[in-house]
């Protein structure tokens, strides 16, 4: 599902000493950023509109900047990678617009993995347990979620049966706004979140996608525009999702959610924020991101404090704590962590 952002100011007093702050990056880009995989404390990629991919080896300092052949009028909305030199590419659009490319050599050279043949699907996020496992998510297509997934390092690519794909609830689909809406942890669990319909859901496979349940949540939904865009866990308990209205992005309201419980069940925070696109796990805080700013908690979710008031589609932090959010027009920053 393809959202269109708004340009928006947030109101807010914050203190970016106590709780960290961006510091913007330098990328010889205006590609607008969606996907963001922060690898280690050097390496980190990015991916956005224009075929566009970027990469930085020494911790943000320098960017290089790249187009994958082929791919310049495709919208590569994720971005997932293992090193600075292995990186997969998803780009989101309806049928063949959906694709999955690969490199092993820092960008050099690129394969083409995957070229969805549904016209109907539409793909909005990947993930993986590891560099050979790994899992796709696209919009329905006749009442259920299609997902395909790969054992060997995206060689192949395949289709989960039918009879194992969830079943959607009427206009009911995904959010490519970050590449955050599908989500894996350990070795087998994979979470997926979704909006649009009556209710915003989150879905929950311990076995790599073959068998799943779902949620239902107290996030914002009921319109095509409104529901869950992202969800992280910090463990295999505890997790936050994040969303809300992206045609109404100041309004403060039911759009974050925690889980104490592996997602059976979410409740609402006490303190409402406003549309966020991304959530991420920062090694000791959670950090969310949007088109009005970003936020950060340091008590799991009870509360929040604004960092800045940037407009950021997707957040990426790695386990010691580097991280990096991603924006439109070639932004990118570094979180600078707080001495406390």
């Amino acid at each position: 599902m393809k959202p269109i952002f708004l340009a928006t100011v947030l109101f807010a007093v914050f203190d970016p000493v106590a709780y960290g702050q961006w510091q913007p990056q330098s990328i010889n880009s205006d590609a607008d950023f969606r996907g963001v995989c922060s690898v280690g404390p050097k390496v980190a990629w990015v991916s956005g509109t224009k075929g566009a991919y970027g990469r930085t080896t020494d911790g943000g300092k320098t960017w290089s900047a790249g187009t994958v052949p082929g791919a310049e009028k495709l919208d590569f909305r994720d971005v997932e990678a293992f090193s600075e030199t292995t990186a997969y590419l998803l780009s989101a659009g309806p049928g063949e617009a959906s694709r999955i490319y690969k490199t092993t050599d820092g960008g050099t050279t690129w394969s083409l993995q995957f070229k969805n043949a549904e016209p109907n699907a539409f793909f909005d996020a990947m993930a993986f347990w590891d560099e050979r496992n790994g899992i796709t998510l696209s919009d329905p297509v006749n009442g259920r979620f299609q997902l395909i997934v790969t054992s060997d390092g995206g060689a192949n690519w395949k289709a989960v049966p039918e009879k194992n794909l969830p079943v959607a609830l009427p206009k009911e689909g995904a959010f490519a706004a970050s590449g955050t809406c599908l989500v894996t942890r350990g070795e087998s669990d994979v979470w997926f979140c979704t909006g649009s319909a009556k209710t915003a859901r989150v879905f929950h496979s311990t076995d790599r996608g073959r068998n799943w349940t779902v949620s239902e949540t107290p996030i914002a939904a009921g319109v095509e525009s409104a529901g869950i865009f992202s969800i992280a866990f910090r463990d295999p308990d505890h997790g936050v999702i994040v969303g809300g209205d992206y045609r109404q992005p100041n309004t403060a309201g039911a759009t974050v959610a925690t889980t104490s419980d592996g997602g059976k069940t979410w409740t609402l925070i006490g303190h409402p924020l406003p549309f966020r696109s991304g959530i991420v796990w920062a090694k000791d805080r959670w950090v969310a991101v949007g088109t009005s700013g970003s936020h950060v908690s340091l008590d799991d979710g009870a509360t929040w404090k604004l960092l800045d008031r940037e407009n950021y589609n997707s957040v990426s932090f790695t386990p010691t704590g580097e991280g990096w959010a991603v924006g439109p027009k070639g932004r990118i920053a570094k979180f600078a962590r707080d001495e406390r």
